[in-house]
């Protein structure tokens, strides 16, 4: 456990003195300043030319807002078309045929909204056209759209009500080119250098030691992996994700996966911090977002590493841990602090089988993926972090008796309703789909055996069924297991909780900023919270475990707790 611990750390600490120098790189590009791929400015300039977008005009706050959501139309039909007739096209040496029309539909949603939940299987369930042209296209174009975002709600912290905040075409296509791609490329190298595959081949037709014919699915996996994790996109190549030794060769891959899923979140945080010249501000939010990782982290591990109580009853050594559904090649620890990663970011991107970690574990999946603010996803975790500082400097000042203040400006009623109103929207969907799924469920004509959905029942099965609608609301796409999730009701209303909240929180935010930008600027004085101390994290931390737990804790109640006392029976 002891060297475990040890190897997660320093991995944590090489990740953070890679995300230092990437979040400076990073103001530098979004800043217009120099840079070293400045090279590319020629092409970036083309591209403008040829779709005819004025680069240097600067949006306000519904320009931007609105040429964010505009430009994700613009892939839906053509990712539909090619999921629904990739049975008929080429590429596909496999032969695979299309996808319905539900699970089609469900799929681009869950792409373009860079939640990545996933309904089939990869290697059965996608040609390589839908694999290259769709999937890892829209990791590419829905992280730089969630990159975007992000960087045009801090440069609005600083802008006033005559300026603008930038423009979307010009840090999109910059979020592509000077950030994703190059760090694609290089992941994608390393990954290929330890043995993951990269060919258009079809499956490999091999005979085994026992004389037995199988077929080993390949494909033009090392173009896709990386962006699936530098992204917080998550989308497996395979069904199995990063267990499958194509996506995850070695143990040195492995801490590839590691850096690379917590890199970005992680620089994007220090990029606030030079872009606002507030790095104090930046290490108050690191610090912050770096407890709520190891909240999640502890309970994770030392329930996986305890072991199944009901298995131990039975005489069977746990020695080595609850190693149901986890990956043998790492081991328990690994393969928890990999699953903790994964859901407070959120990539959704897994090593092991969710649905046979510990019940408690669980509990702690759940709330790292509602808060979605410890890292949380590339852009979307700063902008859920937002909601929560502006309630947390809304209600601490008053609590003092002074007139709350952010960056400057007043926070008012209003600004206050519009966060209010997303953290509990965020909680209300999820909520609200898994009592219907509930509801279903029970009330089946026939019996909800009929149904086919779900592998466990009770406790577990709740459980099961709100982890599916809470990781489709964070923006996680990750799979619990054991719920029969290809029907037309799982891929329509997950659909709906994953188009829904990818614009709900971005568009709250956008709100704030608008209002805070009409407002004059008010320089701080000695009555003013500063909001870049210690004594501010700690109360900013607890504000987020504090509505999160309210919100959560009936579903708990229901879920894992209860089937955590079950165990102890």
């Amino acid at each position: 456990m002891f060297i475990d611990c040890l190897g997660f750390l320093l991995i944590f600490i090489l990740t953070l003195l890679m995300a230092i120098p990437l979040g400076r790189y990073m103001k530098r590009v979004y800043n217009n300043d120099k840079s070293p791929l400045d090279f590319l400015l020629p092409l970036e300039k083309l591209i403008f030319k040829l779709t005819g977008i004025d680069p240097e005009k600067s949006m306000n706050w519904k320009e931007y807002l609105l040429a964010l959501i505009a430009i994700q139309l613009v892939w839906v039909l053509p990712a539909l078309l090619v999921l629904m007739l990739q049975g008929k096209l080429f590429l596909n040496p496999a032969h695979i045929p299309g996808m319905t029309w539900d699970l089609a539909l469900n799929t681009t949603i869950s792409f373009l909204t860079s939640t990545n939940l996933q309904h089939y299987s990869g290697e059965t369930g996608a040609s390589y056209l839908s694999q290259t042209s769709v999937f890892t296209f829209l990791q590419f174009v829905s992280a730089a759209t969630s990159l975007a975002a992000g960087v045009g709600i801090v440069r609005g912290l600083t802008a006033d009500k005559d300026t603008g905040i930038g423009n979307f075409f010009k840090d999109f296509l910059r979020s592509c080119t000077r950030i994703l791609l190059p760090l694609s490329i290089l992941a994608a190298m390393v990954f290929m250098v330890a043995g993951m595959p990269m060919t258009f081949k079809g499956p490999q037709k091999l005979i085994t030691l026992q004389g037995d014919t199988v077929h080993v699915a390949t494909g033009p996996v090392a173009s896709m992996v990386p962006i699936k994790e530098l992204g917080s996109n998550g989308g497996g190549f395979f069904g199995t994700n990063d267990a499958h030794p194509f996506e995850n060769p070695v143990f040195f891959t492995f801490i590839v996966h590691f850096i690379i899923v917590l890199l970005l979140p992680m620089a994007f945080v220090f990029f606030i911090g030079y872009y606002l010249n507030q790095r104090k501000f930046a290490r108050m939010l690191f610090g912050v977002m770096t407890a709520g990782l190891l909240m999640l982290c502890i309970p994770i591990v030392k329930q996986e590493a305890a072991g199944n109580p009901k298995i131990a009853a039975m005489g069977i050594s746990q020695k080595s841990g609850n190693m149901e559904g986890k990956e043998v090649r790492f081991g328990v620890n690994y393969s928890a602090f990999y699953c903790a990663e994964n859901v407070a970011i959120p990539a959704g991107t897994v090593v092991s089988v969710h649905d046979s970690y510990m019940p408690l574990s669980a509990a702690a999946m759940l709330t790292g993926m509602q808060v979605d603010a410890f890292f949380g996803g590339l852009g979307t975790g700063w902008i859920n972090m937002l909601m929560y500082l502006i309630i947390a400097v809304f209600v601490g000042t008053l609590m003092i008796g002074r007139t709350p203040e952010f960056f400057g400006k007043k926070i008012g009623i209003k600004e206050m309703q519009v966060a209010v109103m997303v953290n509990v929207l965020q909680v209300f969907v999820p909520i609200a789909l898994a009592a219907i799924a509930c509801f279903i469920y029970v009330n089946k004509s026939g019996g909800p055996d009929t149904l086919g959905w779900l592998s466990n029942k009770g406790a577990h099965g709740f459980t099961t069924m709100l982890y599916e609608y809470v990781s489709s609301v964070a923006g996680n796409g990750s799979n619990f297991g054991g719920l029969g999730n290809n029907t037309v009701f799982w891929n329509l209303t997950t659909a709906f909780a994953m188009l829904s909240w990818r614009f709900v929180p971005i568009v709250g935010a956008f709100m704030i900023i608008g209002l805070m930008k009409a407002k004059k600027y008010i320089p701080a004085s000695l009555g003013t919270l500063k909001t870049d101390s210690a004594t501010f994290g700690v109360f900013l931390f607890s504000i987020i475990i504090i509505l999160t737990v309210l919100s959560l804790f009936v579903m708990f109640m229901v879920g894992p707790i209860t089937e955590y006392f079950s165990l102890k029976v």
